[in-house]
């Protein structure tokens, strides 16, 4: 703390110590209320006119004196109303009030005026501490700009901007809306194991934990992806979790390490019924958290409404990159990647290069929402095979702002060409690539007792984070964060 910091520390407990020294309890267990701020705003003509008392509690916003007189604003989550206290009103307590400061929690009692410039105002007649705030609030507007203090004490960027508090009503909007939509289709919310054996489901680095008690290792899920499927070999048809995923990569814009994700397997489905399917979903969700279908982020307004577009990823590999993937060998990815600059791993295989000069070339172009369709074999190891070109899978990825914002295909249910492309994976482990995945031979058994077709998708939260046209670490509310 600063020395003003310490001196205002000290001052706020001094009062802390005279309200003992009164009888007061400081920090009580119970708390009464009829009524909250908007309660009171939406039927304030009847409750003044009827002189009804109410009861409010909530913190102390703001603080004026006029030596018998004391003016405040008393907020809880729903608003602000101002109130007022008197000394002829109160009596002896009046000295008490005065030992309160503004981040105070109080419980006020009385009823409603206007004043003369038209304020609605609660007259107190009673009021009790319900807690006392030791350290002053950060000015709303020179105190805490600064986005690191923000989402380090993310509870001060909450008291202070009303805004954050917002984002985060949308945020839970945003995931009930998403399971609202899905539970009027049919589907079953379960949850599933945040600690594997073996991750899977994803190309991901994964977290690792020991269990005490088994006395071994276990990883931090990176995907939802393989025990929801077999959750489809044990005859579920429809079914989708929302929860955490946890991948040990780099911090960007668009990546965390600890997120939330949904993910939903719908059997008797294939990556053509995903389109329809994924366009109503997305065009539900997104009227019910903005309110409107056009969404500017990034500087760029994407209506959402419009005719989605289908992108072919051979083609548009063949437009931007200059390379036919139907013929490119791995050394013609390495030397393209080479020309345009940017680095790679002495393990990367075929389709790493493949993934890195798309995400440099092909995906920055893709700003209208569509899907993108149909990519190599090499980069989808959990999708079906395109029937008419074996060496692409039927995957689609939702686009728009240049980025990813949904992931869905045709799931493999053949478990010899399922342990093939594990083993293919194995070999890019074995070669130090510690983000490809990791053979499961439980997952491939349960394969080989039989899944029926099925789609899956996957949305995560970072659809949310560009509808708000934020990076993502702000839109979660305690990002991990580095040390101080």
């Amino acid at each position: 703390m600063s020395e003003k910091e310490k001196e205002l520390y000290r001052d706020r407990e001094q009062k802390l110590n005279q309200l003992k020294a009164f009888g007061i309890d400081p920090y009580p267990a119970k708390a009464e209320r009829t009524h909250v701020v908007s309660g009171i705003l939406d039927d304030y003509e009847n409750l003044s006119k009827k002189k009804t008392t109410v009861t409010l509690a909530g913190r102390v916003r703001a603080l004026r004196g006029h030596g018998k007189l004391v003016f405040g604003n008393l907020e809880d989550q729903t608003g602000q109303l101002q109130f007022a206290v008197k000394a002829d009103e109160v009596g002896e307590k009046f000295k008490i009030f005065e030992n309160f400061d503004v981040g105070d929690f109080l419980q006020i009692s009385g009823t409603l005026f206007t004043t003369q410039k038209g304020e609605k105002t609660l007259l107190v007649k009673d009021f009790a501490l319900l807690a006392k705030s030791l350290r002053a609030l950060p000015e709303k507007f020179h105190g805490l700009k600064d986005i690191e203090l923000r989402l380090r004490r993310r509870y001060l960027d909450l008291i202070v901007n009303p805004e954050t508090r917002e984002l985060f009503v949308k945020k839970s909007l945003f995931w009930q809306a998403i399971r609202g939509y899905l539970e009027k289709s049919g589907f079953l919310e379960v949850q599933t194991p945040v600690l594997e054996q073996i991750p899977g489901g994803a190309e991901a680095e994964p977290f690792v934990t020991h269990h005490n008690a088994l006395n071994r290792d276990f990883y931090l899920r990176i995907s939802l992806e393989l025990p929801l499927k077999r959750l489809l070999v044990g005859g579920y048809e429809k079914v989708f979790e929302i929860g955490p995923i946890f991948r040990n990569e780099g911090i960007d814009a668009e990546h965390l390490q600890d997120y939330t994700q949904m993910e939903f397997y719908w059997a008797y489905a294939d990556y053509e019924d995903l389109k329809k399917f994924l366009q109503g979903l997305y065009l539900s969700v997104i009227k019910e958290v903005c309110g409107t279908l056009k969404v500017k982020s990034n500087g760029v307004e994407v209506d959402w409404g419009s005719a989605w577009q289908e992108y072919d990823y051979y083609k548009l590999f063949a437009e931007h990159a200059g390379l036919d993937l139907s013929k490119a060998s791995e050394e013609d990815l390495k030397k393209k990647a080479g020309v345009l600059g940017l680095k790679y791993e002495n393990f990367a295989g075929r389709g790493r290069l493949i993934d890195l000069i798309y995400k440099n070339t092909v995906r920055p172009k893709l700003i209208k929402p569509g899907f993108l369709v149909n990519p190599p074999v090499e980069i989808e190891p959990l999708a079906k095979r395109l029937v008419s070109d074996p060496g692409r899978v039927q995957r689609l990825q939702v686009m728009a702002w240049g980025t990813e914002l949904g992931k869905g295909f045709s799931e493999l249910n053949d478990p010899l060409d399922q342990r093939s492309r594990f083993e293919e994976q194995m070999k890019l482990r074995e070669a130090g690539d510690k983000e490809a995945q990791v053979l499961d031979e439980d997952f491939v058994e349960a394969l080989e007792y039989g899944m029926p077709p099925a789609a899956g998708v996957g949305i995560s939260e970072r659809l949310f984070a560009l509808l708000m046209d934020k990076p993502i670490r702000e839109t979660v509310i305690f990002p991990p964060m580095r040390e101080e």
